[in-house]
């Protein structure tokens, strides 16, 4: 269906939820040392938290698209996508529930078992919603509201994991992170189980449209046989993984090499998902009409509102950021990046991909705050990959495009497989030699930006039309 206007009531009310996905993700980075420290696990054991959460996400997509075959309907047009959204809120509140029991008996298995309940709630959630929101009005302005959607979400990153450390350890001082406990989860996982039951209600009582999809997509795996496909598959799964590991692994990385304890890395870890707010507020600056003079200058000034707006919220809860300050200058490399890129497809992966590489490999090969500050841009140059990659993987598919796209989507998977890699790997050689896994994948992503180059155009596919963020991220 197609609206003339913009449903802007069910617009503010469909972003409340973005803000959640990444919230909770970002999150994980704080009960992953805390779990290390009081279940005395291994890197890779501790990293089972974003094993659990990302992989809820793969598993939810499976049942999705084996029930919807089953039934042969698509799940979603027959209950419609607002129930959709309360089911997921339903199962994702079930989920954090599930944290009181398990903090209470000081199982790592049950706790795990919550965070992949929640990641089951998220994934029918972000299946519903993202189509809804494009159906509430113009097709032509679906991406400025897919980018609102996402604009939430980041700024949910980049709070989640100072609101959740402030629950849990209550001060920085390292007295807390001595004291904290398991059953310390319990009362904010609490509170968001209490949340998302109140969001469903909220849902169930808001006049939001009763809105399907009546367009005919080809069934099957018939896309597998595009290789523009199965590259942008494998590029997901990396790109998602190196954002993940970089960010998960962190904590564990601000222990050993700065001295810091569980309860003093929260600054740090939102500044990484921050970065990404950062990134993706400024790749947001192309969707909105302007001249390209004005572009240019969104392009500087917006980066840097950005950046102002994270530590401003980072200085709330942890006080003084000024160690911080001097990251501005990664900032200012992301933003000549950005000039060089121009918003084209390959090139902003290979230049993105190229400095995520670079700048981890200081991380790895320095010590001290530049080491911290190369290592934490990871997430600046992360940050705008999906929409090139994504754009890149479904050009050409016609009728094929949505199907592609959910089997591009279901890569979220390497959020999970990564992060465990680079444990086992801290395990074996230390935390920062470590690292050499995330510049591995950057190195993938590099090579299949020019890989996707010489498929696209043996099939005179143009892959130089401008890109932003429009496409969104996980």
């Amino acid at each position: 269906m197609e609206n003339n206007k913009t449903n802007l009531p069910a617009l503010y009310t469909l972003v409340t939820v973005w803000f959640f996905w990444s919230f909770v993700a970002a999150s994980n980075g704080i009960l992953i040392p805390l779990f290390k420290e009081k279940f005395d696990l291994l890197q890779w054991q501790a990293q089972l938290v974003d094993f659990a959460f990302y992989a809820a996400y793969f598993v939810g997509s499976v049942i999705y698209l084996l029930l919807s075959a089953m039934m042969k309907t698509d799940i979603l047009n027959k209950i419609g996508y607002k129930n959709g959204i309360i089911y997921g809120l339903i199962i994702s509140a079930v989920g954090s529930m599930i944290f009181y029991p398990a903090a209470e008996s000081k199982s790592y298995f049950l706790l795990l078992t919550a965070l992949f309940v929640v990641g089951l709630g998220f994934s029918l959630q972000q299946t519903a919603t993202q189509p809804f929101m494009i159906a509430l009005g113009p097709p032509e302005t679906g991406a400025t509201r897919i980018n609102l959607g996402g604009a939430v979400n980041n700024f949910g990153g980049t709070v989640g994991p100072l609101i959740v450390s402030f629950a849990i350890f209550r001060s920085v001082s390292p007295e807390a992170a001595h004291n904290a406990t398991i059953e310390s989860v319990k009362f904010p996982y609490l509170v968001l189980g209490v949340l998302f039951i109140l969001l469903a209600l909220f849902f169930w009582v808001s006049k939001l449209p009763r809105i399907t999809n009546d367009e005919e997509v080809e069934a099957g795996v018939g896309v597998l046989k595009f290789p523009q496909v199965i590259l942008g598959m494998s590029a997901i799964f990396v790109y998602v993984g190196v954002e993940v590991t970089v960010g998960s692994n962190l904590p564990e990385y601000l222990k050993e090499t700065q001295g810091l304890v569980s309860s003093q890395v929260s600054k740090y870890v939102a500044m990484f998902w921050g970065s990404m707010m950062v990134g993706r507020w400024t790749a947001a600056v192309g969707n909105f009409g302007l001249s390209e003079k004005m572009k240019k200058i969104m392009w500087v000034v917006v980066p840097f509102v950005a950046f102002g707006i994270v530590l401003y919220v980072n200085s709330i809860l942890n006080g003084d950021v000024s160690d911080l300050y001097m990251y501005s200058f990664c900032v200012l490399v992301m933003i000549i990046s950005f000039f060089v890129a121009n918003e084209k497809p390959v090139k902003t992966l290979l230049i993105f991909t190229g400095m995520g590489a670079v700048m981890t490999l200081i991380g790895i090969f320095t010590t001290g705050q530049l080491a911290l500050y190369c290592l934490i841009s990871g997430g600046l140059f992360c940050s705008i990959l999906w929409p090139s990659i994504f754009s890149l993987g479904t050009a050409g598919l016609g009728k094929y495009t949505n199907q592609g796209a959910a089997f591009m989507i279901m890569m979220i998977l390497g959020g999970a497989v990564v992060p465990v890699l680079q444990g086992l790997l801290a395990d074996k050689i230390g935390i920062q030699l470590s690292y050499l896994l995330a510049v591995a994948c950057f190195a993938y992503l590099f090579w299949f930006g020019v890989r996707i180059q010489q498929v696209l155009r043996k099939q005179n596919i143009d892959f130089d039309q401008k890109v932003s963020s429009a496409k969104g991220g996980h």
